[in-house]
């Protein structure tokens, strides 16, 4: 999207704040940033569950979304090197999330942590 409506708007600098200000004014543009902030919701989701040497190469799997989104809807010529990473990455993808997950979050229950707050401040009710 960002791409897309980039082109729309044509080359801008950023010692020209108008010019700055149109390109986020376009719908495309605007979409694009949204959908940014979409994603770095969810990868402070992920991270928050998840350890980064298995979160970071996940969100790698957008490398892959995107050439495909460059190739098929944008029509740009995706070279034959770039598809080389791109299988690189998938299969790294896949051989990070084929292994065991490092996180492992303690199982509490609300009941087990109220007798630990009466024992801390000394008074019972």
């Amino acid at each position: 999207m960002l791409s897309h409506g980039m082109k729309q708007t044509g080359s801008i600098s950023l010692h020209h704040l108008q010019g700055v200000i149109l390109a986020v004014l376009n719908p495309w543009v605007a979409g694009g940033i949204l959908l940014l902030l979409a994603f770095f919701a969810a990868y402070m989701t992920a991270l928050s569950w998840a350890d980064l040497t298995y979160v970071l190469p996940a969100t790698s799997l957008g490398y892959v979304l995107l050439a495909l989104v460059a190739r098929f809807m944008l029509h740009e010529h995706v070279s034959p090197l770039r598809w080389l990473g791109i299988a690189l990455i998938t299969g790294g993808v896949g051989f990070i999330a084929g292994g065991p997950s490092l996180t492992e979050h303690p199982h509490t229950h609300p009941a087990d942590e109220a007798p630990a707050a009466v024992a801390v401040s000394g008074v019972e009710s």
